[in-house]
This record gives C-alpha cells, sequence and structure tokens, in this order.
C-alpha cells in the first residue's frame, strides 16, 4: 500500500478538492426523513443514524476527498452504535474514500498501543486511513500510534493548534518568547520529514484550525510536508480563504491538507425540512458543490 501522505495527495487530485466531509451524526439534527432518532441506543435511533450515516457517504463519493466520521457520536449510542462506525468506515474503504478517524486519542504506554490497535489500519477493529491523536501528554506518547502508522501504511493528524476560542489558554503560552504550539510543530518536523512520501507529502500531519489562518502560515514554514487537517471551515466561521492558509496551490490545484467541513454539508438548511430522501441529497450536493466551489476560486 501507498504511504498514506501519498493517497491523500492522489485523493485530492482525482476528486480536483481538498474538501473533507465530516460526519457527526447529531442525533437531534438528523432529519425526520431518516426515521425517529430521538431516544439514545434505541432500535429506531441506530437505524436512523446508520441510513442517515450511509447516505452521506453516498454523497461523498467522487465529491470529497476523504471523509472525517467523528467517533463520540457514534459511542453515544453504545455498543451497537459503535458497530454503525465501523461499518461505515468499511463501507468507504471498500469504495476507496479515505477515512479520517476522529476520536483525538492520547495515553501512555500500553494504552496508546491498544488505542492504535484499535482504530489505525485497515484491518483495525475501527478501520481507518489516519487518526487524530493528542500529543499533550507528551511526545513519547506518541510512538505507539506512529509505530502502527508506520506499519501498515496510515498517517497521523496531531492537535496542534486547534479551531476552538479556547485553544490559546494553553496552546499560545510563551515558552522562551514562542507560544506552545510553535514548539510542538518543531518537535513535529523531523518526524514529519522522516515521513515523506514520494509526493512529497508526509503521513504525519497536524490539526491546524482555519480559525487561525495566520498561525497556520507559521506552521506551514516550521512543516512544509507536512499535510494539514483543518476544522472550522464553514459554519464554525472560516471562511474559505482562511481555511485555505496553511495549504499550497499547485499547477493542478491545492494540495498539503484537507479542509473539513461537517454541519455545512451534513445538515445544510435546505435540507432539514426535506421531504424525501431525494430532496435531502440535492440539498447535500448543492451544499457539497458550494463547498467545492468556494475552495477551488479562492
Amino acid at each position: 500500500m501507498d504511504s498514506f501522505g501519498d493517497r491523500l495527495a492522489d485523493a485530492i487530485l482525482s476528486t480536483g478538492t481538498p474538501l473533507c466531509m465530516g460526519i457527526d451524526p447529531h442525533a437531534s439534527m438528523i432529519p425526520a426523513l431518516f426515521g425517529d432518532s430521538s431516544t439514545p441506543g434505541s432500535p429506531q435511533t441506530l437505524r436512523a443514524i446508520s441510513d442517515f450515516s450511509m447516505a452521506c457517504l453516498a454523497a461523498a463519493k467522487g465529491q470529497v476527498a476523504a471523509i472525517k466520521p467523528q467517533a463520540a457520536f457514534f459511542e453515544a449510542q453504545g455498543p451497537e452504535g459503535v458497530r454503525i462506525l465501523a461499518d461505515l468506515s468499511r463501507a468507504a474503504i471498500a469504495e476507496g474514500i479515505l477515512v479520517i478517524m476522529d476520536a483525538k486519542r492520547g495515553d501512555i504506554g500500553s494504552t496508546s498501543t491498544a488505542y492504535a490497535a484499535a482504530l489505525i489500519g485497515h484491518d483495525a477493529p475501527f478501520p481507518s486511513d489516519a487518526l487524530t491523536v493528542n500529543p499533550y501528554l507528551g511526545l513519547d506518547t506518541l510512538e505507539p500510534f506512529l509505530e502502527r502508522a508506520d506499519a501498515c501504511g496510515a498517517g497521523l493528524f496531531i492537535l496542534t493548534r486547534t479551531s476552538n476560542p479556547g485553544a490559546g489558554t494553553l496552546q499560545d503560552l510563551d515558552v522562551d518568547g514562542r507560544p506552545v504550539y510553535q514548539h510542538l510543530a518543531e518537535a513535529l518536523a523531523p518526524l514529519a520529514a522522516a515521513r515523506r512520501g514520494t509526493s512529497g507529502w508526509s503521513s504525519l500531519g497536524i490539526v491546524a484550525g482555519a480559525t487561525w489562518p495566520e498561525e497556520a502560515k507559521t506552521l506551514r514554514s516550521l512543516l512544509p510536508d507536512a499535510p494539514f487537517l483543518v476544522p472550522g471551515f464553514g459554519a464554525q466561521g472560516a471562511g474559505a480563504s482562511q481555511a485555505l492558509a496553511g495549504l499550497n496551490r499547485q499547477p493542478e490545484g491545492w494540495q498539503g491538507g484537507l479542509i473539513n467541513s461537517t454541519r455545512g454539508l451534513i445538515f445544510p438548511k435546505s435540507a432539514a425540512g426535506a421531504s424525501s430522501h431525494a430532496a435531502w441529497r440535492d440539498a447535500v450536493d448543492d451544499a457539497v458543490r458550494a463547498s467545492r466551489g468556494a475552495l477551488a476560486n479562492a
């Protein structure tokens, strides 16, 4: 299997966009046409979440470079909810769609090893092409994740400068005249360089929120070959030019990361009251086209 960095570059090129579809099945937001999703863990809610998630996957095929399931929304539904997550990931991989598992795991020693075995690689119980990882317990906590990812051609996206408003409370703390997130990026740079593929892009990337475009530019200078996973585009308030601040425009289009949109793609306002699956799909297709166009023209 090609390295994750190379597969990511190919996916962006083949779909013509760095757009990533987040699949976060908020039970309270799933349109009624998918069924009653008001009772956590009930057969009706589980069926609605499964049908909705698979419908999102169908809309994603060929139109986005990757999907990003948020594990928490599946875990909240209990054992059958995580079964849906595994089924969704397997279905995406079978369709040739990259799966970025958004689980933000981070722990020490054998616990990290267990998380990595569960969530990284196509043969994992919850299969993925890449996993989001929290490094703020220390860089030694990354070693089991790196070992597993290297062994199965997968990738990691390390939380570095996140999109939430309170991120700066810790990530901006001054250490020797520079913020913590920059020190983290510098420490990740040799790890990323060592995992650079033939495309020039590494299998070790970072999470860099779209709401911090100037910081993204600094991060790109520190991590020239690391792909960025960029949340915050669309419903979270960042425009296309902000979201793309850390990516590279090449003759064939944007490269160097994924621009994630979740609510803007799977919960567009025009889809909320859809009376049929066809009408819902039309609304989602329109939202995907609009986001693709905004990124292409930024």
